[in-house]
């Protein structure tokens, strides 16, 4: 595949039936998730991996992408396996997670969500509203290729558009007051170390959401793109694990 190509696969199998949503980040790519969306393919599920608006392409084209851009490719994915399948598990990296997250408050017959250090709350929030609601500066440093393991290669932008960090601020702020409405099963994966988003992020997110059912994995080798780091294969065992476990119990 190559970096920035979106994976929409049905499944084979008994698995067929059981679809898998995988979310990139903010400033990302598929690349990111790649493995982990061709794992879960490998194991017979119905995969759909979108590209996310304004992603793989230019930091320009991002400038130009709304937070309603980014629910709405989710939510069109999300139908796309509902209408192939009877179940739907959400599972993303980074802002990738924070779509899980927005999907599971709004859609109750979710079957389950895994996040991988998602975001649901910045230390430069208030920042990235000013200066994007003013484009000034127009660029921001880059995120990418935060890895303990060398040589990663995540394919992330070289610079973010100020004003698309504001509509990623506007995003966590607006999935942040709703997570007590995600009550579906829930595996939540963090790096206990990452330059990008605050761990705190993922103890607030198992500690608000009323799920019954949830899981907080620390990860102990790897940065914020942990999907590619040195923890990435016990991200994929559990996550397999996640949704195999859910779905036979449904």
């Amino acid at each position: 595949m190559e970096w920035n190509e979106p994976l929409f696969k049905a499944g084979s199998g008994e698995q067929a039936r059981v679809g898998v949503l995988v979310s990139h980040g903010f400033t990302g790519s598929p690349h990111s998730v790649q493995e982990i969306a061709l794992r879960l393919a490998d194991a017979g599920y119905t995969v759909a991996m979108p590209l996310l608006t304004g992603h793989g392409r230019t930091p320009e084209e991002l400038e130009k992408a709304r937070l309603t851009d980014w629910t709405a490719d989710a939510e069109q994915a999300f139908a796309w396996l509902q209408e192939r399948t009877d179940q739907v598990f959400a599972t993303g990296l980074s802002m990738g997670g924070t779509l899980a997250l927005h999907l599971a408050e709004r859609r109750p017959e979710i079957a389950g969500i895994v996040t991988i250090n998602a975001l649901i709350r910045h230390p430069q929030e208030v920042l990235m509203r000013a200066v994007g609601r003013l484009g000034l500066p127009r660029w921001l440093k880059p995120v990418a290729n935060d890895t303990k393991l060398p040589g990663v290669d995540e394919k992330g932008y070289d610079r973010i558009p100020s004003r698309a960090a504001r509509q990623l601020a506007l995003l966590l702020a607006a999935v942040r007051g709703d997570l007590p409405l995600v009550r579906c099963p829930a595996l939540v994966f963090s790096s206990m170390e990452d330059h990008v988003v605050p761990p705190g992020n993922q103890s607030e997110i198992y500690e608000t959401i009323a799920s019954a059912d949830k899981t907080l994995v620390r990860l102990p080798d790897s940065y914020h793109v942990a999907t590619m780091d040195n923890d990435r294969d016990l991200i994929f065992a559990g996550t397999l694990h996640f949704i195999a476990d859910r779905s036979q119990a449904r």
